[in-house]
């Protein structure tokens, strides 16, 4: 039965499955402020309870008193590959495969720097990249910078035309796992096969589904990826990222940034560069202490899930709020020029909600957030088709810290800003720096 097919949910009845939630408890390790319906848990992530606490005993303790000696008696030393190893638990990696470090936009032009080197190794005419022309900017913009640099092509594409880009002469497939904008989420594993296929290497960008979605690189047979700390993951704003290189290439070349800490003895201080073995090599400058301090504690919210059910328990909640947000807009808000973006179909849909004005996206936004509801606004660009092209609004189903009945009062009070049209109001338009 659709979705739209049952009776529009009542407040009883979302009071009603929190009760019966079992995640419910996972809730409790957030601060959440008083009042706040936060939606937007797929661009930052709450604040761990733990991670305040950690972060001082860093700078006061470890930094403050032990100084310099916390490379090895609190083993700053080891952080990237510990936490690493906790990341790599939600992502289908295994033990020493994955490392936490850098940003998304770095790490992305380490391993496709990389795949590209491979690529032309094994077969000097294959010189394209191609990626969906919806993809994140910074991902185009690394691709763009790196076929610059080495007398690459990148080719952008439509989804669906997608299989039929594949051809002979393409090296890498670069492509985001949950798409930002819309939440549809690709068929890791189908298109991996695909573009292997074809001959090309992929790279994968987990910055929308580590954390949110169940993930199995080696299941996948993926070649590379990339994601991001600070959403799905829980880390604070500007959190260190992470990288993955399957065994079989991680020790074919070298990354790009060969920095002393990716060296294989870098307190050697030799003058010639040695890679480290396996994904150390991915490691570059000095480390973010205070960031992967932060970080881990923002991972071991997301593995409490584990006494509840794991990844699985994590995902059947996420789509329970998605479909419930869904139908209550569609009920509730119909009329008002809404259009959802993001698929119905469970098996490629991420864990956020988009939907499309034709003139409001970004002022419903900023008057919902004037009523304590948290969601976000992202433009359409210029030269895209259909979805590409229109504004939308984008709401975070994160089942770590949200309720139901939190969905069915964040869409009252979108019922409300549209019924009164109240986000017409001068203030509601006037854009900020961040959208």
């Amino acid at each position: 039965m659709s979705i739209f097919e049952v009776t529009i949910p009542r407040r009883r009845d979302a009071l009603q499955l929190d009760l019966e939630d079992p995640l419910r408890p996972l809730r409790t390790q957030f601060a959440i402020p008083s009042g706040l319906i936060y939606l937007d848990g797929n661009s930052l992530g709450m604040l761990p309870k733990t991670a305040a606490a950690r972060v001082a005993e860093v700078v006061t303790k470890e930094w403050g008193v032990d100084l310099i000696a916390s490379w090895n008696s609190n083993s700053w030393f080891d952080l990237p590959r510990r936490v690493g190893d906790k990341i790599a638990r939600l992502v289908g990696a295994r033990p020493g495969e994955l490392i936490a470090t850098d940003t998304t936009s770095i790490n992305l032009y380490k391993a496709l720097s990389t795949a590209m080197s491979i690529a032309t190794k094994d077969s000097a005419e294959r010189r394209v990249i191609v990626s969906e022309r919806s993809n994140f900017p910074t991902d185009l913009y690394i691709a763009e910078a790196l076929c610059a640099e080495r007398g690459f092509r990148l080719q952008l594409v439509a989804q669906e035309e997608l299989a039929a880009a594949l051809t002979k002469d393409v090296a890498v497939l670069m492509l985001t796992h949950v798409n930002y904008r819309t939440g549809f989420m690709h068929d890791m594993a189908a298109v991996t096969a695909a573009a292997h296929q074809a001959g090309a290497l992929v790279v994968w960008d987990l910055a929308h589904s580590a954390g949110a979605v169940p993930i199995d690189l080696h299941d996948a047979d993926a070649d590379f990826a990339v994601g991001c700390g600070y959403k799905y993951l829980n880390g604070g704003p500007g959190a260190p990222a992470f990288v993955w290189v399957h065994p079989r290439y991680v020790n074919r070349f070298w990354q790009p940034l060969a920095g002393w800490w990716g060296h294989a003895a870098p307190f050697a201080f030799a003058p010639e560069y040695q890679p480290g073995d396996g994904i150390a090599r991915y490691l570059c400058g000095t480390q973010s202490i205070l960031g992967l301090a932060a970080l881990e504690c923002g991972v071991d919210s997301v593995l409490a899930a584990d006494a509840f059910g794991g990844a699985m328990a994590l995902r059947k909640k996420s789509l329970a709020l998605s479909d419930w947000f869904i139908d209550l807009v569609v009920h509730r808000c119909s009329g008002f020029g809404l259009k959802l973006v993001t698929p119905l179909e469970h098996s490629h849909r991420g864990s956020h909600v988009s939907f499309s004005h034709p003139t409001g996206a970004y002022p419903i936004v900023q008057a919902l957030i004037s009523r304590k509801v948290i969601g976000d606004f992202r433009a359409g660009s210029p030269g895209g088709s259909g979805s590409e092209s229109e504004n939308i609004m984008r709401f975070g189903m994160t089942p770590l810290y949200l309720g139901f009945e939190e969905i069915w009062l964040a869409v009252e009070q979108l019922y409300q800003i549209l019924d009164s049209a109240e986000w017409t109001a001068p203030q509601f338009s006037r854009k900020q720096a961040v959208t």
